[in-house]
Parts: C-alpha cells; sequence; structure tokens
C-alpha cells in the first residue's frame, strides 16, 4: 500500500493498525488486491427465474418474534429471491425482517416488516428489480437512494438484494450536509472488522472514495435514512458482501458501484 493511501486514510481518522490491516486482509502489497468470494453464496438467479419457483404463501400474518413451519417457508422464499433471510431456522428474527424490509421497499408496498396478505400475494408473484446502470456491466453494485436498498450483481445476475441506510439529510458539524454522493464509483479498499472513524464506527467498511464514504455493517440500520454519507448494511449482510467485490485502487478496475438519486432516477 502506497504512502499516498496510507496518509489519505489516517486523515480520516482511520487507525494506524487498521490501515495495516488493509494490506494484511486483502494481501495488498501494491496498489491493488481482491478478496476471494465466499464458499457458503448460493448460485445467482436470473431476473426471469425470480417468479419461476411456484411458492404458496402462509396463511397467517407473520411478523418479528415469531417461530415455526411457516417462518421458515418464508425465510426460504425470502432467500430464493435473493433477499437474505439469514439461515432457514423458522425464526423470525433481525434477519428475516430486514429482508422482508427490503422485499417491500423492491415492491413498492408499505414497509413495516409484518407479513400480512398484500405481502403474501407479492411473494407468491414477486417484482423483480429493474436493473439502473446504463451500462449494465457484469459484476456490479446499484445503490437505490429511493427504495433504500443495494444490489448486487454477479454476471449480470442478481446475487443478493439488501435494505440499507443511507445520508439522512440534516447538517452537522457546525455545517456538513448528511447525504450519500450519487454517481459511478469503485471499490477502492476494505478494512477487516470495526474501523472507528471520525464520525462513528463502521464495520467491515468497503470504500467506494477518498472522502471517507463507504459500504459498511452498522447495528442501526433503520427505514429512514439516517447516516452522516455511507451506505449502512446490515451486520449480518456486512458479515460477506465484500467477499462478492474485487477492490483494488487501479483506477476503474474495482467492482463498479452505482448510486443513485431517488425513485430510480440517474444523476450524474
Amino acid at each position: 500500500m502506497g504512502m499516498r493511501v496510507r496518509g489519505r486514510l489516517t486523515g480520516l481518522g482511520v487507525t494506524a493498525a487498521a490501515v495495516t490491516a488493509i494490506a494484511t486482509v486483502s494481501g495488498m502489497t501494491g496498489a491493488s488486491a481482491s478478496v476471494a468470494k465466499p464458499l457458503e453464496i448460493a448460485k445467482p438467479a436470473t431476473a426471469a427465474a425470480v417468479t419461476a419457483p411456484a411458492w404458496t404463501a402462509p396463511k397467517q400474518t407473520l411478523r418479528e418474534g415469531e417461530a415455526g413451519a411457516a417462518v421458515k417457508s418464508l425465510q426460504e422464499r425470502l432467500n430464493s429471491l435473493k433477499y437474505y433471510a439469514g439461515p432457514d431456522d423458522g425464526k423470525f428474527g433481525n434477519d428475516t425482517l430486514e429482508a422482508v424490509w427490503a422485499f417491500q421497499e423492491v415492491n413498492h408496498l408499505t414497509v413495516n416488516g409484518v407479513v400480512g396478505s398484500v405481502t403474501q400475494r407479492f411473494l407468491e408473484h414477486p417484482r423483480s428489480y429493474t436493473p439502473n446502470d446504463p451500462h449494465k456491466v457484469a459484476d456490479r453494485v446499484e445503490v437505490n437512494l429511493g427504495l433504500g436498498v443495494l444490489v448486487l450483481y454477479i454476471n449480470h445476475e442478481i446475487a443478493l438484494i439488501s435494505h440499507v441506510s443511507t445520508g439522512g439529510h440534516y447538517y452537522f458539524n457546525g455545517g456538513d450536509y448528511a447525504k450519500t454522493p450519487t454517481g459511478r464509483f469503485h471499490a477502492l479498499y476494505y478494512v477487516s472488522g470495526w474501523d472507528q472513524g471520525p464520525l462513528g464506527a463502521m464495520y467491515n467498511p468497503t470504500f467506494f472514495n477518498y472522502d471517507g464514504d463507504a459500504i459498511h455493517g452498522d447495528t442501526a440500520v433503520p427505514l429512514a435514512p439516517v447516516s452522516h454519507g455511507c451506505v449502512r448494511l446490515p451486520m449480518d449482510v456486512a458479515a460477506f458482501f465484500h467477499k462478492y467485490l474485487h477492490i483494488t485502487e487501479k483506477p476503474g478496475a474495482g467492482t463498479e458501484i452505482w448510486i443513485y438519486d431517488q425513485w430510480n432516477k440517474w444523476t450524474q
């Protein structure tokens, strides 16, 4: 890792140990590195395949805290549609709740985490996420600020759809504005574990610019946009998300990250 990068990270509040960890974790000795993909990743489904499997919704309304065979069936359905609901253990916990949020966001439903008759009907006949990247490169990340979701594509196919919380549109530090930048970025560098930056701690952050903006895990990923400008992921997703990416500081070579303005609108 070059001195320029080390200096920039240190200036952003990244600890010296975390800066060293970037090189250690990624094997970075020069300007580039890639992280191996995890073994547990399910095969991605094509957009056409999303609606192919037959599935019958449980008859009862499901919500956080419930357990049983109906919850297990819900988890299996969400995971098959690439909304990461955690293990199919029949327990409606936080993983499943956040997956339901993401599903409701993509399908333009009331986002409340409750799987009632309307959400059940859409789970039986779901909408496919509409890609927005004008170039549609094979491997990329799309962040839709209006819907509040992140979509990961591998080989042109959806591998993951996750709920996110982004810039909260408030002022802080006496004048800075909390807004997630829009445009085309690349996965530049990664810090393993918790990284204590000047605006708070980030879990497994993948930085996409040198201003300190990252896609990272957080213990608080509410429905409302509340971050300073980063893209917050649920902790369970952040544990493996970076492993899907090619992370490198070689100009234009890292996984492309496209961030869009409200309601599917692309802005330069």
